[in-house]
């Protein structure tokens, strides 16, 4: 019959849109629960680490500078590698090459971490298994009996610009750490490891010190 119209609907997108609705709200829990977990194993870690301060291991994004510091890499190098590997992977055909480099710093700051642990490589497999890997590797550091112990081999780019030369408040330097700069009062600011800053410095050996000032009347 000339101008008439017949639609067909076999309803996969009324299926498509219920399934949205489902899945997002998981996907979103999923999400929601996993930083939860994994911001409290870091706190754990961040302590036996010497870090001051659980608030740091639930501040998005600020939690991971500070394990690229514990793990002796400069924060700053870690966040434009990572921000930038993230941009390049939607380059086709050769943007996952920069997700892995991505992925590879990220092994790099858990190597270090985890040698501080007293850890080895190996453990560092747990980072193929999608979405709890992660999880369970920083669940083993933070219940673990083993203690923290900065006091290991130099990183192979402890001369190099990857380096960690900051200092933040509140986050222990590490052993080898080239300073630039102080956080202020704090680790690695006056009181941890060197006079504090006005006082006098003491006598040279087999010098003898100055007789005390007469009393001022």
């Amino acid at each position: 019959m000339s101008g008439s119209s017949y639609t067909y609907d076999d309803g996969n997108g009324f299926a498509a849109l219920a399934f949205l609705i489902v899945l997002l709200p998981l996907l979103l829990i999923s999400i929601f629960a996993g930083y939860i977990i994994s911001s409290f194993f870091l706190m754990k870690i961040f302590e036996k680490a010497g870090v001051q301060g659980k608030w740091r291991a639930w501040v998005p994004i600020y939690n991971t500078l500070v394990a690229a510091k514990l793990g002796d890499v400069s924060p700053w190098a870690y966040l434009i590698v990572v921000v930038g590997a993230s941009v390049l992977s939607n380059i086709p055909v050769i943007g996952f090459v920069f997700g892995l480099v991505a992925l590879a710093a990220s092994v790099v700051v858990a190597w270090r971490i985890g040698l501080k642990f007293g850890k080895d490589w190996p453990l560092l497999l747990l980072w193929l298994i999608p979405g709890v890997g992660t999880l369970i590797w920083l669940g083993i550091l933070a219940f673990g009996s083993a203690r923290w112990n900065p006091a290991i081999a130099p990183a192979p780019w402890a001369n190099t610009i990857a380096a960690d030369k900051t200092v933040w408040d509140g986050v222990p330097v590490q052993p080898g750490q080239q300073v630039t700069g102080t956080g202020g009062p704090g680790y690695g600011g006056p009181g941890y490891g060197g006079p504090a800053a006005g006082s006098t410095p003491p006598p040279a050996p087999g010098s003898t010190p100055p007789p005390p000032a007469p009393p001022q009347f």
